[in-house]
């Protein structure tokens, strides 16, 4: 019996007619990408910087706040899930589907040992080239946030505090790192 055929060029379309089976899958340059479901620890932390970001959104709406599962297509070769996520708000309210949301405002990963080579290369190079103001990688283990913007040739490294200021944002969000290393790992 032979083998099934897989792929070796995947395209959005390809990733999007897979089966809904847990994972989670995502098209990177034609290079397939798959990512068992995540730990309680790391959705604990997707849900507390979440709610953070949507509090302060609440306060300046400049964007609304997406977690995973969730996809930001830049083009049919390059289809992704930040674990969190901001999106320009369309004519003042949240879009109403995926293919209505802008390029994000900002987007964060939460690394994990299954996902730690293709947040701090593959997609960080993704977000790079395509603008992405900015993007925040969060490892939980070394409880720091790299932060990276389009120019950067290294992150910079936050574990006390992080401010993020989006466009139209009268004041930034800034979140005192421990309170949430403390929220997260240590209750």
């Amino acid at each position: 019996m032979a083998a099934p055929h897989t792929p070796t060029h995947w395209t959005v379309d390809m990733v999007q007619a897979l089966p809904d089976d847990g994972q989670r899958y995502e098209v990177i340059d034609g290079e397939l990408f798959v990512t068992p479901s995540p730990s309680a620890r790391h959705q604990d932390a997707v849900l507390c910087l979440a709610v953070r970001i949507k509090r302060y959104l609440g306060g300046h709406r400049v964007g609304h706040v997406f977690v995973a599962p969730g996809d930001v297509e830049f083009d049919g070769r390059n289809l992704v899930q930040p674990d969190v996520f901001v999106v320009p708000l369309v004519s003042d309210r949240a879009p109403e589907s995926w293919d209505k949301a802008g390029r994000p405002l900002l987007a964060v990963e939460i690394v994990s040992p299954s996902s730690g080579a293709a947040d701090r290369v593959r997609k960080r190079d993704l977000y790079r080239r395509q603008g992405i103001p900015e993007y925040w990688i969060v490892d939980l283990d070394a409880r720091v946030i790299e932060r990276w913007r389009p120019g950067d040739e290294r992150p910079e490294i936050l574990s006390e505090r992080i401010s993020w200021q989006p466009e139209g944002a009268a004041e930034p969000l800034t979140i005192e790192l421990p309170e949430f290393w403390g929220e997260v790992l240590d209750s």
